[in-house]
């Protein structure tokens, strides 16, 4: 059985060409696949991709609801809490609104929560138990 993978992330905006901008200043950089529909943006081993949010609910076939909470969080690891914290203020100055200052969490690490222009929830967290690989990407354990 292959090795389950998450390739391409695509998040419903409501402004493309904003997102596009919001994400590119976090330094995902876009691919020459994306165009004035949908942007490809590239990101270590993932790609995120934006979509005009009543497009792909069309394309899903499923109503276009507004919600509060989705019930999903993106999550960037960091190598430190100093990271999280440059991280965290570098997306702020954005445009992204703070949901929860990055702060010692109950289970040992370190994170804080804030939001892009259309809602999608991030995390920023250092968990001193993960390591990443000579790649930068999340090594977890067994």
């Amino acid at each position: 059985m292959p090795i389950p993978r998450i390739h391409i992330v695509t998040l419903g905006v409501a402004d493309l060409a904003r997102s596009r901008r919001f994400y590119e200043a976090w330094g995902w950089l876009a691919s020459s696949a994306s165009n004035e529909n949908i942007a490809f943006l590239k990101g270590g081993a993932g790609v995120l991709a934006l979509y005009g949010r009543e497009a792909l609910a069309d394309d899903a076939m499923v109503e276009d609801l507004p919600t509060g909470f989705a019930a999903v969080t993106l999550a960037r690891n960091a190598a430190s809490k100093e990271e999280v914290d440059r991280w965290f203020a570098a997306a702020l100055a954005t445009g992204a609104r703070e949901l929860k200052a990055p702060q010692d969490a109950f289970w040992g690490g370190y994170s804080g929560y804030l939001a892009d222009p259309d809602g999608h929830l991030w995390e920023f967290a250092f968990n001193p138990y993960f390591v990443f690989d000579g790649h930068g990407n999340l090594a977890l354990p067994d």
